[in-house]
Parts: structure tokens; C-alpha cells; sequence
């Protein structure tokens, strides 16, 4: 599963203030997750984060890449 930093994860079961959304803020063997619904972060090992994610966004880059010539 191809999740990066600051992406939107969409989540099969609420969090317990009733949010659905978390946004990553690190990734590895754990992810560290924070509810979009009331701010708090947490740590999640990846294999048991990956089976209850319903749909990733990814987040836009604002840096862009020069042109090559």
C-alpha cells in the first residue's frame, strides 16, 4: 500500500470522538496517525493499520520539480 506523509486516510471504523479521518505524520514499520476530528496522535503498527483503511488521499506536493531541458 503506497501511504506518504501527510496523506488522508479514510478509516473502516470511527475513532472514539466520531471521526473517520486521520492524517499520517510518519510512516515505517508504525504509523503515526492524527485524528482529523479531534487532534489527537497516536502509533499504529502497519500491519494492523493497513487491514481497516477504507481510501487514502494523497496529499499535493507543494514543491515542484524544475523543468529538464
Amino acid at each position: 500500500m503506497d501511504i506518504r506523509l501527510n496523506d488522508r486516510l479514510l478509516m473502516k471504523k470511527t475513532h472514539p470522538c466520531g471521526s473517520r479521518e486521520m492524517q499520517v505524520l510518519r510512516t515505517g514499520m508504525d504509523f503515526r496517525l492524527r485524528c482529523t476530528g479531534c487532534g489527537r496522535e497516536f502509533m499504529v503498527p502497519r500491519h494492523k493499520i493497513e487491514k481497516h483503511i477504507k481510501q487514502v488521499t494523497h496529499a499535493e506536493n507543494a514543491q515542484t520539480k524544475p523543468d529538464t531541458e
